[in-house]
């Protein structure tokens, strides 16, 4: 998100800097650039803004971008800088004068509204929409909430160096991070490609801990997890433990995130033993029996995380902390 907010912060930039150059060379004076002008620069912010907004609706990069609603809505724009195409031929020299005032006071206030908004979502805050139930019922689908950023520590822009880091991952925290996925390739949550995609679930395990999961139920350190208030489990009929006669093997498949293209929906309920790698956590979703999490792709690398799911914003009846 913060990545397309600096990019539409840079195009209005560079547009500012071509409406002054053109006004110093006195070029705006002609309707026939000046009409043409004012039409590019409805269009351009006018889907900065849609695209942001369709971006930020969507819950981020936690789901594929609304294509459909996107090209929906540029037919709008293009119907607005239509219009603003033709007013503008008609425009006096006084009127023109204040359209570029207006244009460029636009201009300056998206792009710096854009830079500031960009680096504080880098470093601070990401908006995301939770998009499936697997942390029900703690975060159900279409809730709108904000991950903090920067209690983890701040990364580096193009790098994986943190620094300034208030508090440590612990057991219990909603982390929303990158899902860990090698390449494009990879499949996992039932043969479904997930790279780049943003997921939300529940550290329950720590570096080095060792995890099993037996009859649906989680057990770390050699004993099982009873006080977690929030999980979610279905009476369902439940898997026989499995056998794991190489764990050497069993766990090096595991770490390359591919577990579950060979044991399947068995690893719901029968998993492990395996052991936490360093610089990874192992996550679950609170609906226990429905979610896709590390008992299936994988430990979460530290590098992978993004933050922690802070403060719900949407529904209204919802607002509040996260715990």
């Amino acid at each position: 998100m913060e990545a397309r907010l600096f990019i539409a912060a840079c195009i209005m930039y560079a547009f500012m800097l071509l409406t002054r150059w053109l006004k110093k060379q006195k070029k705006l004076t002609l309707s026939a650039v000046f009409n043409k002008w004012h039409g590019v620069f409805l269009f351009l912010i006018l889907t900065c803004a849609l695209y942001i907004f369709l971006f930020v609706m969507n819950g981020g990069a936690g789901e594929p971008y609304p294509i459909t609603k996107f090209l929906i809505g540029e037919l709008f724009v293009l119907g607005v800088s239509v219009y603003g195409y033709i007013i503008a031929g008609k425009a006096t020299s006084k009127e023109q004068e204040k359209i570029i005032k207006t244009d460029v006071d636009w201009c300056n206030t998206v792009y710096f509204a854009g830079f500031v908004a960009s680096i504080v979502m880098f470093f601070f805050i990401q908006a995301f929409k939770i998009p499936s139930a697997s942390m029900h019922n703690t975060l159900v689908e279409g809730d709108h909430l904000f991950v903090n950023k920067a209690v983890y520590g701040f990364r580096i822009p193009l790098t994986n160096i943190r620094f300034g880091q208030f508090k440590n991952i612990e057991k219990g925290d909603i982390i929303v991070f990158e899902f860990p996925a090698k390449d494009r390739t990879q499949l996992n949550c039932g043969g479904q490609a997930q790279y780049g995609r943003d997921f939300v679930k529940r550290v329950v395990a720590l570096p080095g801990d060792k995890v099993e999961v037996k009859k649906g139920r989680l057990w770390v350190n050699d004993k099982e997890v009873t006080n977690e208030p929030y999980a979610v489990y279905e009476n369902v009929e439940r898997v026989p433990e499995l056998e794991n006669n190489d764990p050497q093997l069993y766990q090096q498949i595991w770490q390359e995130h591919l577990l579950d293209n060979y044991l399947g929906l068995e690893l719901r309920d029968s998993f492990g033993p395996v052991t936490v790698p360093a610089d990874t956590y192992f996550a679950m979703g609170d609906n226990r029996d429905n979610s896709c999490d590390s008992r299936f792709w994988g430990p979460v690398p530290r590098e992978n995380i993004k933050g922690k799911a802070w403060f719900i914003h949407w529904p209204l009846s919802k607002i509040g902390l996260i715990k």
